[in-house]
């Protein structure tokens, strides 16, 4: 299991604290009774985690005393849930999970349900939780941290004059020849594959509930298989990219900025058919009453309104909640405007690809199965 422990001393400066954040009520010193004093937070590394670490955890730690260790097992989150829960021996307090596995999870009884009226904080003016966060808190047990989409990075100086714009680019091994990097799992690439096919964005889900759809998204891919190097963290691709090892590639929007703003790396980023999804949080079900109430009132806290804007000066993905749009600002260290680096942001979202969580939800675990007998071939 990878695994990163960080254990914060209660004597964290209480400086982490933005001066907004500090307007606002500070929900971390609340009084938890009968709270656990350890809590195992669940991420996938990176420029994410750390823009957690930044916005959330550290503050939450200076206000609490609370010991937090990391876990950067997110992208197996719910096959190593559905084990420990078998095992009845569940180690984790709060997951970070896409949307998709936090509705699998929902419905298998491994997430527990959250009630925002009492388990979230209202927004600054009153509008409860539930109307703040809206749709995307797309069932009972999930809380969304941020809107982030998986779009493409190139290298500006292997592609020439002729960078890529489409996403169909990554299957013309002619004109952009060299290795991509693409993520080791069917979400994303089937989809492209399947539009890249001809299929219209409105039916890609329709033509993908086909076994013919299936077959020929698998045809797509097998023509650049070969070139294909598959990936499991997200911190991956900018590596190759920064490496030379790949002239292009999938990964967050997150990880893309933090290598060309903030590294300095000689990478473009191709905006077109990203797909839009959304992060956040889970509790495991079933955990014991001190623990329970330790991850919730962490919850509160690291979902308020001023949090979530908080988290987008450190990274450029999106809030989830309304009110925290208007108090995104500027890169805590950069000092530069981070709304024109959402995925949000109108300039770059022209083409955007939008998941169908419920079909996904139901066909997983299947086109998992079909995606790793693929690779095997």
């Amino acid at each position: 299991m990878k695994h990163k422990s960080l254990l914060l001393a209660a004597a964290a400066s209480t400086a982490l604290f933005s001066s907004t954040a500090i307007a606002q009520e500070n929900l971390a010193e609340a009084p938890c009774e009968g709270c656990a004093e350890e809590m195992t937070l669940v991420s996938w590394g990176g420029a994410y985690q750390q823009s957690q670490l930044k916005a959330y955890v550290e503050p939450y730690v200076a206000a609490t005393g609370v010991k937090v260790s990391f876990d950067e097992s997110s992208a197996e989150a719910t096959a190593k849930l559905r084990a420990m829960n078998e095992a009845g021996n569940v180690t984790w307090d709060v997951v970070d999970v896409v949307a998709s596995d936090a509705i699998r999870l929902c419905d298998e009884g491994l997430a527990a349900e959250l009630d925002p009226a009492t388990d979230l904080a209202e927004a600054p003016d009153g509008t409860s939780a539930e109307d703040d966060f809206g749709n995307l808190r797309v069932n009972e047990c999930f809380i969304p941290q941020i809107v982030y989409s998986t779009t493409i990075g190139y290298r500006t100086d292997m592609v020439g004059d002729n960078p890529p714009t489409e996403i169909c680019d990554i299957f013309d091994t002619e004109a952009y020849p060299g290795k991509r990097a693409l993520q080791k799992r069917p979400i994303d690439n089937l989809e492209w594959a399947t539009y890249c096919n001809g299929t219209p964005k409105e039916e890609i889900y329709e033509v993908l509930s086909t076994d013919e759809g299936v077959q020929a998204a698998f045809d797509k891919l097998s023509t650049i298989k070969d070139d294909v190097v598959w990936w499991t963290a997200g911190a991956e691709t900018p590596q190759l990219l920064a490496d030379g090892e790949v002239v292009m590639g999938s990964t967050f929007n997150g990880r893309l900025f933090s290598a060309i703003v903030e590294q300095d790396q000689p990478i473009g980023m191709m905006w077109d058919m990203q797909s839009f999804d959304l992060d956040g949080w889970i509790i495991p079900a079933g955990l014991e009453e001190s623990r329970m109430k330790r991850a919730k009132h962490f919850l509160k806290f690291a979902t308020d309104t001023q949090r979530l804007a908080d988290q987008a000066k450190y990274i450029s993905y999106g809030p989830a909640r309304k009110s925290s749009a208007p108090l995104v600002g500027k890169h805590e260290e950069l000092g530069i405007d981070m709304a024109p680096h959402m995925p949000t942001d109108p300039a770059n979202a022209g083409n955007v690809h939008n998941y169908d969580y419920t079909w996904w939800a139901d066909n997983r675990d299947d086109l998992d199965a079909k995606f790793q007998a693929w690779l095997a071939q």
